[in-house]
């Protein structure tokens, strides 16, 4: 059975919690998260990271982003956006950072970097929700303003089709009234299905393939968090009455459950309204964070509850369940797992950018993502940039001339020689590709004039 653990945040300044999901072992707490809905993502699991908004007595509120390293308690790396991010959300390979403003915009940067790659108008009112389907080349966003989008990655980062699209997004979804508070999507790429929950006590599930609604669920109570089954024959659905509603996806219009249409049944432990809900990767396993500060993890089979965790004595408002990182251990003390990491050579990526194109930006491409990495190598191994093999040249060369400084210097030099020639081949094979291109359709535009 492949290890996974429950990490749970709070919008009260209490941290973050963190339990094997199996064996209920509490691992090391994290300090200083106050988090907003879908403000806490775990980066390719190589550390957490957690959008932050705090009030001021001037009315106006501020936001953060932090990370935290799996090895230490405290917060390490600070970023400051242009505006407050509510919903974070990271790719599965811990490339991108998505984070979706206050003021409806959607930021995109490159983790390795901290680079702005793209921000764009996205919702008339702020982001409330975001995720990428499975094959990540699609952002999908909910909005107060109820409404759902869904982006292509490849229009985003297209400039010149961006130019003659009216819109940027793929769809637009329009049937909910009231604040969208919750999104998922299944299996299929761009034929998948997305479920959307809101304010307005209903849960729509949309086809991609076909770019419309397909069931539309009416609940007893307002929905604030919805998850999946693995095999997209129901999906849960937690409400402000405190349970969990579980709708059928394939079942048929008629019902003889007590709570509508398509609603099979329903789990109920909770005190108060049901926040957050996250599965296990097989299934089997459902984990409900409440406002009544607990977390409880049901057997979907059974429908009863096997562990219970106490995260603070004030709400959970995300709850997610991951493959257990490197770096956690909860029989090792966190100076120990501090130490190890410093062995390792492991470092966060710098802060993020608060705006693009900022003045020191390099003529070098800023990143190059290697090959996956093993289990047994250091787990920021991918993080090679140009910028960073400039410093460390630099770094070397003020140390002395030893044979073994003499050996790293040469050895960046000739690595950082093959990323500029590397570059320079895709640029030679974009032109040739691009001559190319134009040629074909020259000969077939000259070729079809005769006859027309």
């Amino acid at each position: 059975m492949e290890t996974e653990v429950v990490i749970a945040s709070s919008p009260t300044d209490a941290g973050i919690s963190c339990w094997d999901l199996h064996t209920g072992a509490e691992h090391l707490r994290y300090k200083s998260c106050a988090s907003p809905s879908h403000g806490l993502t775990s980066v390719a699991g190589r550390f957490l990271a957690s959008s932050q908004i705090r009030e001021s007595k001037s009315s106006s509120s501020s936001g953060s982003i932090l990370y935290w390293s799996w090895s230490k308690p405290q917060v390490e790396v600070r970023s400051f956006p242009a505006e407050p991010i509510k919903p974070l959300v990271s790719n599965s390979q811990g490339t991108y950072i998505a984070g979706g403003g206050v003021s409806g915009d959607i930021y995109f940067w490159e983790v390795a970097t901290g680079k702005l790659l793209k921000k764009w108008h996205a919702h008339y009112r702020a982001v409330s929700c975001l995720v990428f389907n499975d094959d990540e080349s699609l952002l999908i966003s909910g909005a107060e303003d109820g409404s759902v989008r869904v982006w292509s990655l490849f229009l985003i980062f297209d400039d010149a089709r961006r130019e003659e699209m009216k819109h940027l997004f793929e769809y637009s979804f329009h049937e909910h009234s009231l604040r969208v508070t919750d999104v998922k999507t299944g299996y299929g790429g761009s034929n998948a299905i997305i479920v959307s929950a809101s304010e307005d006590r209903t849960c729509k599930v949309w086809s991609l393939s076909k770019g419309k609604i397909v069931r539309n669920v009416v609940f007893p109570s307002m929905i604030d968090a919805i998850s999946l089954d693995p095999g997209e024959h129901v999906f849960y659905a937690g409400g402000r009455d405190g349970k969990i509603y579980i709708a059928g996806l394939n079942s048929p219009v008629t019902s003889n459950s007590n709570y509508g249409l398509h609603i099979v049944g329903a789990l109920s432990e909770h005190s108060k309204g049901v926040s957050c809900l996250a599965s296990s990767a097989d299934g089997f396993l459902l984990v409900s964070g409440s406002e009544d500060g607990m977390i409880r993890v049901w057997d979907t089979r059974t429908r009863n509850i096997i562990r219970v965790f106490r995260h603070t004595k004030g709400p959970v408002n995300n709850v997610l369940v991951i493959r257990q990182p490197k770096y956690i251990n909860p029989r090792t003390s966190a100076t120990s797992l501090a130490s190890a990491a410093r062995r390792q050579g492991l470092t966060l990526p710098p802060p993020l950018e608060k705006f693009a194109n900022s003045p020191d930006e390099s003529p070098y491409v800023k990143v190059l993502i290697g090959p996956q990495t093993l289990p047994n190598q250091p787990l920021f191994s991918p993080y090679i940039s140009i910028q960073t093999m400039e410093a460390q040249i630099k770094e070397l060369q003020k140390q002395g001339s030893s044979a073994a400084a003499e050996v790293d210097v040469e050895r960046l030099k000739s690595e950082q020689l093959r990323s500029v020639q590397m570059i320079q081949q895709w640029k030679k094979m974009y032109e040739n590709l691009h001559q190319f291109c134009v040629s074909e359709l020259l000969e077939g535009s000259h070729t079809e004039s005769p006859n027309g």
